[in-house]
């Protein structure tokens, strides 16, 4: 499966890339279904919303007719092993009331045409750079549909689709041991520089996103705005990030906002590279594909996405309610990351579990320096049917030894993503506007 050292970084040829659409999906999976006939084949994920459905709304669950073909607990953890990650194991074994829930197969992941045309130029012309730092050659599509590294692997999931640019309104909480939580609310916005209309790899230069995050609550961490300008080589150009602090009145650079740093608000359960999963620079690590497998993943999760459910419903002692989540069978690349000497960072060794349909990580086994497993991280997703983008709508990460968990982007309550506002680059590129957003 692994490419040689002299081709690693070479895009593949014109044979390979014509693949796309053809036994492969146009973003690089295996479209025919397992031997066992329990992974269907692709045959375009979510291309219509429910009937009923407006944009603006909660998404509603096109599979709620469907029940558990079973559930996995300690009692039959065995019987499933094979197809578990480390984390879901640990979690059996953790919590006597932890289960998974199973459902069918579903491969509902899609995206718009022009992504998918996208990705197909990509096969041919991306390149890795600067011993994996960068990426050339690529625009509007997945990179490497037909990946050869580890590396090529995870610049998939961070430059996969999540629409051109989008607002959410969401909560975070990090329940205590007895489930008391405090909620911390967000108003986010991102502007995908990579996917606009009309760009191309001279056009977009060395940036990938805009992204800014706002405070909106409680009133002792309100008013805080954090600005991020996304670069695609972050050893050419690091990440160029800002924070207003409310009670300076003050705009400072923000380089910190990187690595093992703590998220924002989080209570020091997440790090700032663990947000949408994983984010940021490469560089710290090694990275090496295991493999491709058939696991059980965290999946079409439109009951936990639900605005019929309260916060309440989800935020339980020790991990979320897990008869509101939803787990399937689907084909994911395991990607062995493993810090690289005279280097650092509080998880020595990760292993991630990345979607073959979206390339979007589904979860996250995180090591401590003893070689234990220390935290475990699930992103629970859904396909937002007005884009179309499959997203996740819950990140859970749970801290084994801490008994603790964060749950990040509860939106049950309030208002769904909106992917039509208007915003232009030039909205983002004064940091001095933080000061009169800010509030006191």
């Amino acid at each position: 499966m692994l490419a040689s050292a002299a081709s690693a970084f070479a895009a593949v040829s014109a044979d390979q890339a014509a693949r796309l659409d053809q036994d492969l999906t146009p973003l690089g999976a295996e479209r025919a279904g397992n031997a066992a006939g329990t992974i269907p084949g692709w045959t375009g994920g979510i291309t219509q919303p429910p009937a009923g459905y407006a944009p603006g709304r909660h998404h509603p669950d096109p599979y709620a007719a469907d029940q558990p073909l079973y559930v996995i607990t300690a009692a039959n953890l065995a019987q499933y092993r094979d197809q578990l990650t480390a984390g879901s194991i640990a979690l059996l074994q953790a919590y006597a009331d932890y289960k998974l829930p199973v459902h069918a197969t579903h491969r509902s992941a899609s995206a718009p045409a022009r992504v998918y045309e996208g990705t197909k130029v990509n096969a041919a012309h991306a390149t890795l750079v600067r011993d994996g730092a960068g990426v050339e050659g690529a625009i509007g599509g997945i990179p490497f549909p037909i990946p050869q590294t580890g590396q090529e692997v995870m610049w998939n999931h961070l430059l996969r689709f999540r629409g051109v640019i989008a607002e959410r309104r969401i909560a975070q909480a990090a329940p205590t041991r007895n489930g008391t939580y405090t909620l911390v609310d967000f108003d986010e916005e991102f502007l995908f520089n990579y996917y606009r209309e009309g760009m191309t790899p001279e056009k977009l230069g060395n940036t990938v996103f805009y992204f800014k995050q706002e405070v909106k609550g409680p009133p002792r961490l309100a008013g805080s705005i954090l600005l991020v300008r996304e670069t695609l080589d972050q050893l050419k150009e690091p990440r160029n990030a800002w924070v207003y602090n409310p009670g300076q009145r003050r705009v400072r650079r923000a380089p910190n906002i990187a690595y093992d740093n703590p998220g924002t608000a989080s209570d020091g359960m997440r790090t700032s590279d663990q947000l949408d999963m994983f984010n940021g620079a490469l560089d710290r690590y090694t990275w090496e594909i295991v493999g491709k497998r058939e696991m059980i993943v965290p999946y079409n999760s439109y009951k936990l996405h639900s605005d019929t459910v309260k916060y309440a419903d989800i935020l339980k002692p020790l991990h979320i309610n897990q008869d509101l989540t939803r787990y399937e069978l689907h084909r994911v690349w395991v990607v062995e990351a493993k810090l690289k000497p005279g280097t650092s960072h509080i998880y020595p060794r990760r292993t991630f579990y990345i979607d073959e349909d979206s390339w979007q990580v589904l979860a996250v086994d995180q090591y401590d320096s003893r070689g234990q497993l220390w935290r475990v991280s699930e992103a629970h997703c859904i396909n937002y049917y007005e884009v179309p983008t499959f997203w996740s709508t819950l990140e859970v990460h749970t801290d084994l030894l801490a008994g603790r968990y964060l749950a990040f982007g509860l939106t049950n309550e309030g208002p769904m993503y909106d992917f039509t506002i208007k915003r232009t680059v030039a909205d983002y590129n004064n940091p001095e506007n933080l000061r009169r957003e800010g509030v006191r």
